[in-house]
């Protein structure tokens, strides 16, 4: 009898669970569909599908756009598809219990607009856009790397005037840079940010941009800290922009032809840095001019086949007659002035030449052949004389005084002459195949292969002279005028490199809806030169839980070499070391992606945590923006670090973007350790100076010190706003905070290079307004009918006049006592700006 209940039990438990799992489906209906962009063939990963006034958890479209999304039956229902980058739109549907609706949108760009990748691309990394009209508002509009800073993780600058940056505690050469598949250098021989011009890519032609700080996969190249990889878009309309500003000014034209198998673009951009130099410390006539011109045509063959011609020049020329210089510096209690009288100038000019030539062939769906050839030329000069005569004087800081602020006194009186006449020339030509083969879903080969021929030419002639109290220090011997840092060399150098690489990806989702993402790859890289190769092998998990909120998660470990290049082989006498072996970076990385809806709209965490062992280190030294090498393998180290970036529509319609890092990178020499004499009064023993004899040494060990570049803590801000009643008019904020970077007196004896400069502060803000808006009533007969839009924007440069220091100058009085005098950057400065659109 107990049976027959218990089995009688056991069918009303399963009828009532069936009859309840069928009246909880029967109460529900379900949305599915595809999203892509307006051409309704491109599928938009990471666009969050929503039910509006509800708690039901937000689902995200898959790599390919799909999403389904359940729904309360019988209920009128807002269902919203938002994306940071794109326009969100709105459907309402009201589904009967049981049905399945199908809803495939488009969705529009938010204006013309650059991807950034933050980290490593793969399908479980979202994608952040920026519109042109954005990257225009930001201080030097004009170049693209004013954006790393804020949207890069660990991305640091020091100098407004130059478009260097550095990358968890990276220095500039560590920066792997690519356009189009190629990759693209910097000048040899620049010494300062005065000197620069705008980084390679041009801002109005870029479709793309995807930006990896450590951790990179194999199909990139062999650097130490960073990789940014940058595409030119294919034109499908005609199209013009044109900016014009105190700094500098552009023009881009692009079009397509009638059969859409011709797709061209060419744009110009002009720098100048004249009136800004003018708030500097240094006075005197700056001619400072710099241009280029790129173009890209795209020749669709045939829909397997596709040729792309890509062809740039630049020319940069800076000439400066320094004047007079006038520099307070030191505390309250002892306040001193550098003042210069200068004869003479310098002259540097820079031009480049780079052109590529790309096939693309896709036998099948499943397959992608890429051929490359692109060579790369660059013409040198620097030349200078520049004498200088400087006076130290003391302040008067008695507030009593009727002379307070006035010159005390003289402390040393001198004079300096810096000489240079160097020249470089350089090619760099390279063939290249790339390729992938998607065996099924989820599943991508990937290799390629790459031989470079490389050619260096260069003569080098300078030398620095000191002479206080009109006679020339004694080093060592008295009966000697001596010149400091004389280098008088001529190289030639030619070489070839070869590289390859493989990598595999793997997509795989599990039972519970989760995914994971496997990219693994080795590349190897060997030059004749110094007939060292290298192995680099590199790999990434992402994990994508079935989370009610957005996260991906990723561990990357990785073996990074960095090849030396001929920066890195030239020492301090000019002579070059091409037995220099491949420096060496173990990257271990954890990082988080969170994406979630706050206030209505999608905002962005992203934080990571690395550790980077170094090895076979070449020591070097900064000098404003001159990375000034040992040119040997002495040191080790090690670089660890946190980073924070948050960015979203704070302000309803427009971006911002908050993010800060907090790092260290140190490293120990060899053979640095050095004694130091006391006598015997237990007093420090200078040689030349001291009347007593030695008493006492002792042998000192540094240790680990901080690298150049050890800046401990970053923090960036780009925040927008706008007038409520009137959303033409916006504001923009531009906040950048660092500590300082380390430095020493210029003896190259390392160890000493522990003092720090103050902190780098500055803010710039910026009002825009909207002249001309691309949805007005234009009247056929109006002179601005050719216009889609355009904007004013006035922006004050460095807000709170902060005497930011770049580097320092070192001077000697009759004593022999040395003086950092602070070079500062750019004080407070207004720019006006107008951008038209067509």
């Amino acid at each position: 009898m107990k049976t027959v209940q218990s089995h009688f039990i056991a069918c009303c438990l399963s009828a009532l669970f069936a009859f309840a799992v069928f009246f909880s489906q029967a109460q529900t209906g379900t949305v599915r569909g595809k999203i892509a962009e307006l051409d309704g063939n491109t599928p938009i990963p990471g666009v969050q599908v929503f039910v509006e006034g509800t708690s039901i958890s937000p689902q995200f479209t898959d790599k390919d756009g799909l999403y389904s999304i359940e729904v309360p039956a019988d209920r009128d229902l807002v269902i919203v598809f938002a994306n940071l980058s794109y326009k969100t739109i709105k459907k309402k549907v009201n589904l009967d219990p049981g049905e399945v609706r199908v809803i495939n949108p488009f969705l529009d760009m938010k204006a013309d607009l650059i991807e950034i990748v933050v980290t490593d691309k793969n399908e479980n990394v979202d994608i952040i856009k920026l519109s042109h009209k954005e990257i225009v508002q930001l201080p030097g509009g004009m170049d693209i790397n004013r954006l790393l800073p804020s949207q890069g993780l660990g991305v640091s600058v020091s100098n407004e005037l130059s478009s260097g940056y550095s990358v968890r505690g990276g220095n500039f050469d560590e920066n792997l840079v690519y356009v189009n598949g190629i990759e693209v250098y910097r000048p040899f021989l620049v010494r300062s940010g005065q000197q620069e011009g705008l980084s390679f890519p041009n801002p109005d032609m870029v479709a793309n941009m995807e930006f990896s700080a450590g951790g990179f996969e194999a199909r990139f190249g062999d650097k130490l800290s960073s990789v940014l990889d940058i595409s030119y878009r294919r034109p499908r309309k005609f199209s013009a922009t044109t900016f014009v500003s105190l700094l500098g000014s552009s023009a881009h034209i692009e079009g397509i032809s009638k059969n859409k198998l011709v797709a061209w673009q060419v744009g110009a951009r002009y720098k100048t840095n004249q009136y800004i130099l003018k708030s500097i410390d240094t006075k005197g006539d700056y001619k400072s001019h710099f241009y280029d011109v790129q173009s890209l045509v795209n020749f669709a063959i045939n829909p397997k086949f596709n040729i792309e011609l890509l062809g740039t020049f630049s020319s940069n020329k800076y000439q400066v007659v320094p004047s007079t210089r006038e520099t307070t510096f030191g505390t309250f209690n002892q306040a001193l002035q550098f003042k210069v009288y200068f004869d003479g100038q310098e002259v540097s000019q820079y031009e480049t030449y780079f052109g590529a030539i790309s096939a693309t062939y896709n036998p099948n769906k499943k397959t992608e052949l890429k051929f490359i050839t692109s060579a790369f030329h660059t013409k040198e000069s620097e030349t200078f004389t520049v004498q200088g005569q400087y006076y130290i004087n003391e302040l008067e800081t008695d507030l009593g005084s009727s002379n307070f602020g006035n010159v005390a006194f003289n402390r040393g009186i001198g004079t300096f002459l810096n000489n240079g006449r160097n020249y470089l020339e350089a090619w760099v030509m390279n063939a290249e195949h790339k390729g992938s083969w998607t065996p099924k879903k989820g599943q991508q080969l990937q290799w390629g292969a790459r031989i470079q021929h490389e050619i260096i030419h260069d003569k080098l002639g300078e030398w620095n002279y000191i002479d206080s109290a009109s006679y020339s220090i004694p080093l060592g011997n008295p009966t000697t005028i001596d010149l400091n840092d004389v280098i008088k060399t001529k190289i030639n150098l030619e070489s070839n490199r070869v590289m390859g690489y493989a990598q595999y990806v793997i997509r795989k989702q599990l039972k519970d809806t989760s995914t994971l993402t496997l990219t693994a790859g080795i590349r190897s890289n060997y030059w004749t030169l110094n007939q060292d190769n290298v192995i680099s092998p590199r790999a990434t998990l992402a994990f994508k839980p079935n989370w009610n909120s957005n996260w991906v998660f990723k561990a990357s470990a990785g073996m990074y070499y960095q090849p030396p290049f001929y920066r890195e082989m030239r020492g301090f006498d000019g002579t070059v070391n091409t037995n220099l072996k491949a420096q060496q970076s173990i990257h271990y990385i954890l990082s988080g992606d969170l994406e979630y809806i706050m206030w209505g709209r999608t905002f962005r965490f992203i934080t990571a945590a690395y550790y980077k062992q170094l090895n076979n280190l070449v020591p070097y030294e900064i000098d404003n923006v001159r990375l000034r090498y040992y040119a040997n393998n002495d040191s080790k180290g090690f670089a660890t670090g946190i980073d924070l970036r948050l960015n979203g529509e704070f302000v309803k319609g427009v971006e911002s973007w908050v993010s800060m890092s907090v790092m260290t990178i140190q490293e120990d020499i060899k053979n640095d350790s050095y004694t130091t004499y006391r006598d015997s009064l237990g007093d420090p023993w200078y040689k030349g100076y001291s009347n007593l004899p030695v008493h006492d040494s002792a042998v000192h060990y540094p240790g680990f010190i901080p690298r150049p570049t050890d800046q401990r803590v970053t923090f960036n801000l780009f925040f927008q706003d706008y007038l409520p009643k009137i959303p033409s008019c916006k504001m923009h904020l531009n906040m950048i905070f660092g500590s300082g970077l380390t430095f020493g007196p210029p003896s190259h004896e390392k160890y000493r290079d522990t003092l720090r400069m103050p902190s780098y502060r500055r803010v710039d803000i910026g009002f825009s307004y909207q002249l001309l808006k691309e949805d007005r009533e234009v009247k056929a007969k109006s002179i601005f009918r050719v216009l889609k839009s355009a904007w004013l924007s006035l922006e004050v440069l460095n807000l709170l006049a902060v005497n930011n220091t770049v580097s320092y100058t070192w001077i000697k009085d009759v004593t022999n006592r040395q003086y950092a005098i602070p070079n500062y950057l750019t004080n407070r400065q207004l720019n006006l700006k107008l951008q038209l659109k067509f």
